[in-house]
This record gives C-alpha cells, sequence and structure tokens, in this order.
C-alpha cells in the first residue's frame, strides 16, 4: 500500500498551562493521497483550523503536540524552523477563509502572489510573468494590471481567487482549504469551488478542505472526516457518510442541512458545543446525544471499524441512521 501524502496519526494539541481543560486536539488520526480531496467537516470550535494550521506547523503560542504529523514520511512536528520555511513555501499552502484579513492591504496583489517565489529565489521578472499566469488560471481578467492594484480594489470573491493562486505558486503537492467559501454568496462560492476543484485535479494535489457544510465537503470530497470536539468521531467515504451515517453527531448535521428536494424543515444539533473549559468524562457529545447510555459517559469511546465506516460510538451498531 501506497503511504499517505499527510498521515497524521493519534495528534494531540493542548494549550499552555491553564489556558484550556482539556486538549484543542485530541487523538486525531486521518491521512490525505497524492491527488484525493478529503473533507473535515464539524461546528465551529471543534478543532478544524487547528488540524490544518498544524500541517503546517502553525501551533499556538506555547502549545504542546504529541503524536506525529507526517507530509511523505517526515515528520512537521519535529522539523527545524529552517525545513518548516521551505515546507510552507514548496510543499504545503492554505487558503484562508477571510482573504481581507490574509493579505496585507498596503501591499500590491503582485506582492503578495509573488512572495513565496522571490523568497525561493526566483527572479523577479520571472516570478511575476508566473504569477501573471495563475491570476488567468483562477478567472482574473487582465492579470498584468491586477498584479499593480491592492486588496482593496477587489471584490471578496476576486480577493479570494487571487489568495488561491498565491497558494499555487509554489506548486504544493498538499492544499489546506479552510472553509474558503464561508465569507461569499452562493453564486460566488460555486465559482471558488469549481476553480479549487478544477486547479486541485489538473495539477494532482492532495487536498484537505474544511467546511461546516456537509453537503458542499460530499460534492467535492473522496472521504470525509467527522469532528467534534477535538475529535474524530466519524470517517467514511462521501457516498456512505450520506447513505448512512453512523454517528448521532453526523445524523445531526445532515439534519441541520436544507434541502430543496425535502418538505422537512432543517433541525439543529440540540444543545450547544464543549468550550475549551469543559473537560466531561466519557463521550464529548454525549450531553447533547438523544440515544446517550449511562455508560456512555463513563469513558470515551475509541474509533472502531463498522461495514467500511470508523466510528466512534458505544451504540454505532445498535443505531440505524435513516
Amino acid at each position: 500500500m501506497t503511504a499517505p501524502l499527510l498521515d497524521v496519526e493519534n495528534l494531540t494539541v493542548r494549550l499552555a498551562q491553564g489556558r484550556a481543560a482539556r486538549p484543542v486536539l485530541h487523538g486525531v488520526s486521518l491521512h490525505v493521497a497524492q491527488g484525493e480531496a478529503v473533507g473535515l467537516v464539524g461546528e465551529s470550535g471543534s478543532g478544524k483550523s487547528v488540524t490544518c494550521r498544524a500541517a503546517l506547523g502553525l501551533l499556538p503560542e506555547g502549545a504542546a503536540a504529541t503524536g506525529a504529523l507526517r507530509l511523505d514520511g517526515d515528520d512537521v512536528l519535529t522539523m527545524s524552523p529552517a525545513r518548516l520555511r521551505e515546507l510552507r513555501r514548496q510543499d504545503v499552502s492554505m487558503v484562508f477563509q477571510d482573504p481581507r484579513a490574509s493579505i496585507n492591504p498596503l501591499r500590491r496583489i503582485g506582492d503578495f502572489v509573488t512572495e513565496g517565489m522571490r523568497a525561493g529565489g526566483v527572479p523577479r521578472k520571472d516570478a511575476l510573468r508566473r504569477a501573471a499566469e495563475l491570476l488567468e488560471s483562477v478567472g482574473i481578467r487582465e492579470p498584468r494590471a491586477a498584479l499593480r492594484r491592492y486588496p482593496h480594489e477587489f471584490s471578496g470573491g476576486m480577493l479570494q481567487r487571487v489568495m488561491i493562486a498565491g497558494a499555487l505558486a509554489g506548486e504544493p503537492r498538499l492544499l489546506l482549504a479552510d472553509e474558503p467559501t464561508t465569507a461569499l454568496d452562493v453564486t460566488t462560492q460555486a465559482e471558488v469551488i469549481s476553480i479549487l476543484t478544477r486547479l486541485q485535479a489538473e495539477r494532482g494535489m492532495g487536498m484537505l478542505f474544511v467546511t461546516h457544510d456537509l453537503e458542499l465537503a460530499a460534492a467535492i470530497c473522496d472521504r470525509i472526516y467527522v469532528m467534534y470536539a477535538g475529535r474524530i468521531v466519524e470517517s467514511q467515504t462521501a457516498e456512505g457518510l450520506f447513505g448512512r451515517p453512523r454517528h448521532p453527531y453526523t445524523t445531526g448535521l445532515l439534519a441541520a442541512t436544507p434541502r430543496l428536494e425535502s418538505d422537512r424543515a432543517p433541525r439543529g444539533v440540540p444543545g450547544r458545543p464543549l468550550s475549551l473549559a469543559e473537560a466531561p468524562d466519557g463521550c464529548a457529545f454525549a450531553a447533547r446525544c438523544a440515544h446517550a447510555l449511562p455508560r456512555c459517559g463513563e469513558g470515551e469511546p475509541a474509533p472502531r471499524d463498522i461495514e467500511g465506516a470508523q466510528v466512534a460510538c458505544l451504540r454505532a451498531e445498535e443505531l440505524i441512521h435513516d
């Protein structure tokens, strides 16, 4: 079996002493193969963005990480600062959810897109030519003129395209897309998703796509991991997850998604997500779960293989989810 491009094994990230009672990530394991699109879904605060940033070696200040996070067999958690800079410039890139918070408003677009290339020793003229090609590939009209413009001269959708162009400048093998369509209208979301999926397929990159929208993840991803309170609670193929979700939390997320073909009103997941100050015994979802039994609060459920799905639920075999 070929080793995955990204291999996260039992990753636990704990904040500095006194900032949280429980780990931000707890025993997270996932993998992304070369050329594969993998979804990571869950509510806000579940740990999705921290997982992405950990793959770049960008952990919160003072945080301690255990486990392994390998890119092509090379553990990111043990890399030197120089190797981490090289990793971010050449191997892994990230598309953030808010481009206006990620692109320096005082610098021209050309400076942003060419920054990584120039840091890698590419001559300025060649870097600008390559940047224009990248802008054209993401649908920016008159790309050479766009290089001289400032971020405030672009709409949110156009600036997200610029963000994608900058992420692709180093020809990464792994693309991390952290809710890249959250701040965009529906039409622009569709355009950005189309660009991401096309370029990912053309370049054969692995992609970890972070979202709170299960339907969106199912539309573009081969496999999906569902995260709750810093843990992976279910993982399986996109088709399998929609056809037969195994974890009550996954079922709740699906029920909260509006569907045009259904007359049933969407229903939110009851209760509220855990805060960093809460560290309950047993299953973290038990307090919100309609199927919880006393034994669910006695020990943390380990992921188990159930008909091709990995599920962290003590009652997964008993429950049938429509």
